[in-house]
């Protein structure tokens, strides 16, 4: 399940940031980035745990993958704020 939650993050990172390409300024480019990072990384990862275990299920969907898929999502989140909050595109923190 956790793989599906940084999937539907990436593919949701992307259209934000295409959608606002021209002028992106709460840096969705590099949410998209993590987020795709992050999911190709840990697909592969899935599918070598998959083959090497000699299949079973290749989706768990139980409480403590829902948990972690949000908690990772959560960690990227807090990348991209972290981004944010460096770059300061908008120049908030200049200001003060």
């Amino acid at each position: 399940m956790w793989l599906l939650v940084l999937s539907y993050t990436a593919v949701i990172a992307t259209l934000l940031w295409y959608r606002y390409a021209d002028n992106d300024v709460y840096l969705f480019k590099y949410l998209a980035l993590i987020s795709w990072g992050a999911s190709i990384m840990f697909f592969i990862d899935h599918v070598y745990g998959y083959l090497t275990e000699g299949g079973g299920e290749f989706f768990e969907v139980s409480v403590d993958a829902i948990l972690l898929g949000f908690t990772l999502l959560l960690f990227i989140l807090v990348i991209w704020l972290f981004i944010l909050l460096i770059k300061d595109p908008r120049g908030v923190l200049k200001k003060h």
